[in-house]
């Protein structure tokens, strides 16, 4: 009888001691998850400060439209290169040393660019930024994906992948602001951004590894891309989404500079930071519209919306509207978010938390190849060619990539988004 009687009390000291154990694991992984976030803010808010600078290195130190896309390209070269090389380091390291490494490399970057008069600088200092955030993309996103919480089921995809446009956004407005209205306007926002970069790292440190150290680091160096054979079938139209909008931002950072002088009439660094966090910011505000549809139906909802805000942007460039201007960029901007993020969700669905670190190796890949070859191609040509028709090439590419995601989108193999939103509907 006494036996009987203790028997029950073992087994809810167990119950109570397993839910105190997984309350305490919640509340650490959720630290991870607002830390990686808070990281990656911070990481893309260094790389969009230097937006609404490039018109004063162009008035004061006279470089040219070519000269930045240069600087777009030399960023995005160097981060499809870390991608290539480090994007499954994280997997053998753990995601925090190597998160804490990407910030380092972002420090170095800001650090390059408060010295900025010649244009050899400016491509020195975004290439080194260009590896940081390589490195970021792959372990910050991997580290925000396994410290999410299990509802709502789209929270991991949209902050994985919105997050980067989010501290895009941060990062051109404050610099903006700061470079039209603060002191020191070529050199405060770099600090601040040292600073945030700093705060970042110490979250990192205190937080919890969510992945396991394993041997195997040196090999992983060798430049491999790849995806789990189920979602293999979603890279064409993957490709597709991410080559047309990722071109667009980068259009925003190497032309838009020029084009809010020569054809929208204003020199406000602020105004400047405004018209690229209008793209940039949206995407982040609209990728949970799409939490509640298929990945297939959100990326083609997505593609149609951001080809009808190309149209406006491209109609408002060649009639000189700044209101269009900014109509059409917010609607892009929103509407990459949907279709980016539904992209992504549709990649991680079922995966393994060691498919993780290459899938968003392969995801940025795509990206930054979508970033580099147009603004390589467009900075070439831009002596020959005007603005407004660089505008309409892009628009050209945003027509191709919509129509081939409409006729070519495919659903995930297996029905964990059905399950999965079924229950969030319960």
């Amino acid at each position: 009888m006494v036996r009987n009687r203790l028997a029950p009390r073992r087994g809810s000291r167990q119950n109570v001691a397993s839910a105190i154990d997984q309350d305490i694991r919640g509340r650490s992984h959720l630290l991870a998850f607002l830390s990686a976030v808070v990281a990656l803010v911070a990481a893309f808010a260094a790389v969009g400060s230097t937006i609404p600078l490039f018109n004063v290195y162009r008035a004061e130190d006279g470089f040219s439209n070519a000269g930045i896309a240069m600087t777009v390209v030399a960023y995005s070269a160097a981060t499809l290169t870390t991608l290539l090389v480090l994007g499954r380091l994280s997997n053998h390291v753990g995601r925090r040393l190597t998160s804490i490494a990407s910030i380092g490399l972002l420090v170095l970057g800001c650090l390059l660019l408060l010295d900025v008069h010649h244009i050899d600088i400016l491509v020195a200092g975004r290439l080194v930024m260009g590896l940081g955030a390589g490195l970021a993309s792959s372990s910050l996103t991997s580290y925000i994906v396994d410290a999410a919480p299990a509802r709502p089921s789209w929270l991991a995809s949209v902050a994985s992948s919105q997050t980067v446009m989010l501290g895009l956004a941060v990062g051109a407005i404050a610099s903006g602001a700061l470079v039209q209205f603060g002191p020191w306007r070529r050199d405060l926002i770099y600090l601040v951004v040292i600073g945030f970069l700093i705060l970042s790292a110490a979250l990192i440190a205190i937080s919890p590894e969510t992945a396991n150290p394993t041997p195997g680091a040196w090999r992983s160096l060798r430049p491999r891309v790849g995806v789990p054979a189920r979602v293999r079938h979603l890279l064409p139209v993957a490709v597709s989404v991410f080559l047309a909008t990722w071109a667009a931002g980068a259009f925003y950072q190497a032309f838009v500079p020029a084009l809010v002088i020569d054809q929208l009439h204003t020199r406000s660094p602020f105004i400047l930071g405004l018209v690229f966090a209008a793209y940039m910011g949206p995407s982040a505000l609209g990728a949970p519209l799409g939490g509640g549809f298929t990945p297939e139906a959100a990326q083609r909802t997505g593609m149609i919306a951001f080809l009808a805000g190309m149209i406006g942007v491209v109609i408002a460039i060649a009639t000189g509207t700044l209101a269009l201007f900014i109509a059409a960029t917010i609607v892009a901007g929103a509407a990459q978010g949907v279709a980016i993020s539904a992209t992504t969700r549709g990649l991680l669905q079922g995966v393994t938390l060691a498919d993780r670190a290459p899938i968003f190796s392969t995801i940025y890949l795509l990206c930054y190849s979508g970033a580099a070859i147009p603004a390589l191609i467009a900075g070439q040509i831009s002596t020959t060619f005007s603005l407004q028709q660089i505008a309409l090439g892009y628009g050209v590419l945003a027509i191709v990539a919509t129509v081939f995601t409409v006729f070519g989108g495919a659903q995930p193999l297996d029905d964990t988004y059905s399950h999965s939103h079924s229950q969030d509907r319960a």
